[in-house]
């Protein structure tokens, strides 16, 4: 994908959805943390299930610690791996207090510092939360990078690094979930929906896929 063809991408995406915004339910940067730290490995549906209540009761990291692990794990045991998740939970709520007045700092040295929280989480954060132009490669951003030929890379690191290089400033606040929404429903792992794709022409995924018989029907006139 050249120069001009990732204009034409970023820009066929932003007129498609102007502010696009996480899936995850968050008021608050603390809340925003926890909810990206328990989406390891799960749906944001699952997630966003489990954490109105988990919010009601501790919003804050004072009221998360106060919780304990396994006052967290009452709240979170439909989500997997929910044992490790309410250890990282309890410890991430421990250190805000200790170390950061109980605020989620904006750093990623700092971030990274949290039990729970890698790269991925940090670039989601300081996107999300604060505005960073960063870009957080999930299964979907790093599918679509390297399948679109955005920026192939063999490791998400590279094809964060690429993505940097590549997208134009204009487009970097929104570029993630511009992509991470396009792998989610459009451009998806077993067959991309290339017949429903606003952004095929500029696509280098060869051969394009076609809807299946059953969708051909059932779009056919009667």
């Amino acid at each position: 994908m050249n120069k001009a063809r990732i204009e034409q991408f970023f820009a066929t995406l932003q007129a498609a959805n102007p502010q696009p915004e996480s899936e995850l339910h968050w008021h608050n940067p603390f809340e925003l943390l926890v909810a990206v730290i328990l989406s390891a490995q799960a749906t944001d549906a699952g997630v966003n299930r489990a954490t109105p209540a988990l919010f009601a009761a501790a919003p804050t990291p004072q009221k998360m610690a106060a919780l304990g692990i396994e006052g967290i794990e009452s709240y979170i045991k439909t989500i997997g791996l929910f044992h490790n998740k309410a250890r990282h939970l309890y410890a991430a709520s421990q250190i805000l207090i200790e170390q950061h007045g109980g605020q989620v700092p904006r750093t990623r040295e700092a971030l990274e510092a949290l039990p729970g929280v890698g790269r991925k989480t940090s670039n989601v954060i300081l996107n999300v939360a604060f505005g960073e132009p960063t870009i957080a490669v999930d299964t979907h951003v790093f599918r679509v990078s390297c399948r679109t030929g955005l920026a192939a890379g063999k490791t998400p690191l590279e094809v964060e690094k690429r993505l940097l290089q590549r997208v134009p400033p204009h487009y970097m606040q929104h570029a993630h979930h511009w992509l991470i929404l396009h792998g989610r429903y459009i451009c998806q792992a077993r067959q991309p929906r290339c017949w429903q794709c606003p952004v095929a022409e500029y696509c280098d995924f060869q051969p394009k896929t076609s809807a299946p018989e059953k969708s051909r029907k059932k779009a056919a006139p009667s």
